[in-house]
């Protein structure tokens, strides 16, 4: 069934459409000058939509001074805004940007009021044109969603069908649907239940895909590959974003390989598979080694996913470092398996890490504390830790984590046991040691009562 298209500045998104690339900053948005700079970045890389987080109604006229700048030096960049709960600001940003993106659900805690919300907002963006993206995620559900479905992909499909029946009510259109996780099972459910319920519907609204807090290096990587490849080789999604904790610029190589696989640009660099028992033997070859781990996990990401496959065995991996040949070792071939089953959630041979690829929201250094964290915590195998940019989502956002470490601002930071800040306003330069010390401490006292 052909999906609908949104129209975002000159970009449309939808069916008979190419998939679309996206990417956000994560320049403070009242640095205008290196905000600009970084779109203008992402452009060239390959970002056909950038967003920007507009967290303050001052942030309203950055936002202003940063589309005329762009505009100024011939950068026609459709400019998504990000709004976290104030449906004040998203009201007062749309009229200037070319897509907003909102969770209507946080607009207020009565549902009847954030509906009210949402629709004055929908009127301003009809008025101009603007586009909407609809971002439902897994850890910010609200009570009454998760009292009826549970913390769960259903509840996220509900979450949008409520939505999308809203934008129905008022005739607009112009809405692209989001339903990102950490967890590549519950967010490839969730975009399979709603996308058969739109069909069933009559009405498909264009999808924007993507693995929320993945990560960062190859585990953030192939997680994004599994989510989001899974979909797109069943048709389903037709906008993307891959969310690294890095410089975003890293975010458009991995993004652009994947788009121009499913727009049937490029072509895998598998050259043998069998599958016997249940466990896929196969060989790769491609001039670049990075390419094959993509590839592998775009491949047979989905099959672990759903238990198609149990196993992968990689027989014959070449690649070339400077133009010579080079055949993959074991070491590596079974770190890429490791990874990718973790990413599936297969099998967990290190800790799970969920980490936000930071905004103008964060206030440290996120790359550095993430990195940090990882190699304090790597003995803790089957653990699930979350780093987070900010207080205002993060706790929210790290909905399957037994840990999280969450950024206050003004260099503290509150340790998270579940969903509950048991450490509050810790100085930074302390915080990854009483983290550390208390996962020690709870893995002794589980320990001891088993």
């Amino acid at each position: 069934m052909k999906t609908l298209t949104a129209k975002v500045g000159n970009i449309k998104i939808g069916s008979g459409h190419k998939i679309v690339v996206q990417s956000m900053c994560n320049t403070h948005t009242n640095d205008i000058a290196a905000t600009v700079k970084q779109c203008i970045d992402l452009y060239n890389a390959g970002a056909e939509l950038v967003r920007i987080t507009v967290p303050t109604m001052s942030n309203i006229e950055d936002v202003k001074k940063i589309k005329n700048i762009l505009s100024e030096k011939s950068y026609n960049i459709p400019i998504v805004a990000d709004i976290h709960f104030s449906s004040k600001i998203a009201i007062g940003i749309a009229p200037f940007v070319e897509k907003v993106r909102i969770n209507p659900g946080n607009f207020h805690k009565d549902h009847n009021k954030a509906c009210e919300e949402f629709a004055k907002l929908v009127q301003v963006c009809k008025q101009y044109d603007t586009a909407i993206r609809i971002g439902i995620n897994h850890g910010s559900l609200g009570e009454r969603l998760t009292m009826l479905y549970g913390n769960t992909a259903e509840a996220m499909a509900k979450a949008a069908e409520e939505w999308i029946s809203l934008c129905k009510e008022n005739d607009f259109y112009n809405v692209v649907i989001s339903l990102k996780a950490s967890n590549t099972i519950v967010m490839v459910k969730a975009y399979r239940l709603l996308s058969e319920r739109m069909k069933e519907d009559g009405l498909v609204f264009p999808l924007h895909l993507g693995v929320t807090e993945a990560g960062n290096g190859d585990a953030g990587r192939i997680k994004s590959c599994v989510g989001i490849a899974s979909l797109l080789s069943e048709g389903i999604g037709n906008t993307i974003r891959v969310s690294l904790t890095e410089d975003p610029l890293e975010e458009i190589p991995v993004a652009k390989h994947i788009a121009d696989r499913y727009d049937n640009l490029k072509q895998s660099s598998l050259i043998k598979s069998h599958i016997d028992n249940k466990t896929a033997y196969l060989s790769y070859r491609d001039n670049n080694k990075e390419i094959i781990m993509l590839d592998l996990a775009c491949d047979f990401g989905k099959s672990l996913l759903d238990r198609k496959i149990d196993n992968i065995v990689l027989n014959d991996v070449e690649y070339k470092e400077n133009t010579i040949p080079v055949k993959a070792d074991e070491k590596l071939k079974n770190y890429w398996i490791d990874e990718l089953l973790q990413a599936c959630r297969r099998k967990f041979y290190r800790p799970e890490y969920i980490a936000c690829p930071g905004c103008g929201r964060t206030m440290y250094n996120l790359e550095k504390v993430f990195a940090d964290v990882q190699a304090r915590t790597a003995k803790f195998k089957d653990t699930i830790i979350a780093v987070m940019g900010c207080i205002v989502n993060g706790p929210g956002e790290m909905a399957d984590a037994d840990w999280g470490y969450v950024g206050e601002g003004n260099k503290k930071v509150s340790i998270y046991k579940k969903h509950e800040a048991i450490v509050k306003h810790v100085d930074e330069d302390k915080a990854l040691d009483i983290l550390v010390e208390l996962i020690e401490n709870d893995n002794k006292n589980i320990k001891k009562q088993s």
